[in-house]
């Protein structure tokens, strides 16, 4: 680890409020795959887009016989010492509060408390018709209530609970509908080609304003939704630390930049 910028990182985070930005990099020691690290290109798919599943129910066949059996394996995963960090550094009152790109609920397993999740999480699901808001779990029984026989050869998982699988005729899925409306059930988090709530992005900018500056953990803010806080902190001349092992789309305007291990990164920053 290059000791000049693990220097230059302590002092930009000492005795400053921070705003934590966290991406799926932080969650691979949990057993969760990130999108852009290291053997990527060997699980590169096209990511379904929100006016696929809404239109149509041959996507939507698709998604849900996937993901009732990526659920059960993100479920499963527990936090790890990073996301333990962060909840401790919260708890010291040294967080301005939590940001994530993730979807895997992790951070509030892990004890966080002022967590907004710019995409939502893989725990709910939502009545795209009522917008009535649920438990996954319970959805989840449905779906193998509706599917008993269901069990497709697996190839692998992504970070948002897809699955790859091997020649399955997904014709005869069954997707239960909204238990209040009959209407159609959608997964709470946001879709390629879907835009955050506003009401959460709102959330999002309090936290990153009252910070003194930004810290990017295991993100390559290839998306937008989070890449718009690293260009709004380059045009303020807010200090970002970004901890990411790999590019990062905002390299260049980053403060300091550390392509290591994010655990031993964040422990020899923080001293844990």
């Amino acid at each position: 680890m290059n000791i000049e910028e693990l220097h230059k990182a302590k002092e930009l985070l000492a005795d400053k409020p921070i705003a934590v930005l966290t991406g799926a990099g932080i969650s691979t020691d949990s057993g969760i795959p990130d999108y852009r690290g290291e053997g990527t290109k060997k699980r590169a798919r096209s990511p379904l887009q929100y006016k696929q599943f809404v239109s149509e129910e041959t996507h939507r066949k698709t998604y849900w016989s996937r993901s009732i059996l990526g659920w059960p394996k993100i479920r499963a995963c527990v936090p790890n010492i990073s996301h333990k960090i962060l909840t401790k550094l919260e708890e010291q009152g040294r967080l301005t509060g939590l940001i994530t790109q993730n979807v895997d609920r992790l951070h509030t397993k892990a004890g966080s408390k002022d967590v907004v999740e710019l995409h939502g999480a893989l725990a709910e699901v939502i009545c795209l018709d009522c917008r009535r808001i649920s438990e996954r779990d319970v959805f989840q029984n449905r779906l193998l209530k509706m599917n008993p026989s269901w069990m497709p050869h697996v190839e692998g998982i992504a970070p948002d609970g897809d699955i790859d699988l091997k020649n399955a005729d997904t014709s005869n899925f069954g997707i239960p509908a909204c238990v209040s409306c009959g209407g159609v059930i959608k997964p709470h988090v946001v879709f390629f080609g879907e835009n955050v709530v506003k009401d959460t992005l709102d959330k999002a900018w309090r936290i990153f304003h009252e910070a003194k500056v930004l810290l990017v953990v295991g993100s390559s803010l290839a998306v937008y939704s989070g890449y718009r806080f690293a260009k709004e902190a380059h045009k303020m001349g807010k200090p970002m630390v970004i901890i990411n092992i790999g590019e990062n789309r905002a390299d260049d305007l980053s403060t300091v930049k550390i392509a290591k291990d994010i655990q031993n990164t964040l422990k020899n920053i923080f001293h844990f």
